[in-house]
């Protein structure tokens, strides 16, 4: 089994994978989609099936952004077109290679960021207006240190737009109707959670309950605006209407406590 040092190489691995057998997420827009954009006819997804609302959106025009764990040529492409300066970090090669690809189909420049989110995020402190992230804390084991980066980086009142997993997704058996484990889910702590044949299928996930999010969001030293919930897109839980997913808006304020 993977030690903590090295589960995140094997996400990347993993999720390239994904990428190469047509996976969602790393999808890139199309050419028309990015027209429609910088005509002012577009949305953006943090959660699999329900758009961000309108009203969520800070001034985009001039604005500077990052995208965290945001690649794959989906939502950078889009908020450029609406007018933001855009910054992705990814940690998965091929993620970073699509947002390249977009960028010169389109014809515009992005500063793409190779580097892991559960380290200091390489730019300096109040640079940004707004932090993007879709769901994607379920690829990594601690989130505290990252809600503390993404305040420092943040200008104050700066905008958090964040996806959840909220850990269900974790209980169940394979066809999403029987509970067969608890919480946490933590295949580092718990070997036995994830055998290796899984591992080069599933990656390395971690389960995080929406308390344990929001606790860290708030320690962080935000303030939340907004948050709905949103299910999985497919597989039993999705059709019997189960919310499994949170997106939540915040904007830094105050003062980070420990």
């Amino acid at each position: 089994m993977a030690t903590n040092e090295q589960y995140q190489d094997i996400n990347a691995r993993v999720i390239g994978s994904w990428i190469d057998e047509g996976w969602e997420w790393g999808t890139p827009i199309d050419h028309e989609t990015y027209l429609r954009a910088r005509q002012g006819d577009w949305q953006l997804l943090l959660t699999p099936t329900i758009p961000v609302p309108a009203s969520w959106w800070p001034p985009l025009k001039g604005a500077e952004v990052l995208g965290l764990a945001s690649g794959g040529g989906q939502q950078m492409p889009i908020l450029t077109a609406a007018g933001a300066y855009c910054t992705v970090l990814d940690y998965t090669p091929a993620q970073l290679e699509s947002e390249r690809m977009v960028a010169k189909r389109e014809g515009y420049h992005i500063n793409v960021v190779h580097a892991d989110m559960t380290q200091m995020l390489p730019f300096t402190d109040d640079h940004f207006d707004l932090v993007v992230n879709p769901v994607s804390l379920c690829y990594v084991r601690d989130v505290q240190p990252i809600f503390y980066e993404i305040a420092r980086v943040l200008r104050p009142g700066g905008v958090l737009l964040t996806g959840w997993d909220t850990g269900f997704n974790y209980v169940t058996d394979e066809a999403e109707e029987r509970v067969v484990r608890g919480l946490p889910y933590d295949p580092i702590s718990n070997p036995e959670l994830l055998e290796q044949d899984d591992l080069e299928e599933v990656g390395m996930q971690f389960s995080h309950t929406a308390g344990e999010l929001l606790r860290a969001l708030l320690r962080a030293g935000f303030v939340i605006d907004d948050a709905y919930d949103d299910v999985n897109g497919e597989g039993r839980l999705s059709e019997l209407g189960i919310p499994t997913m949170l997106a939540v808006r915040a904007h830094k304020a105050g003062t980070m406590w420990g």
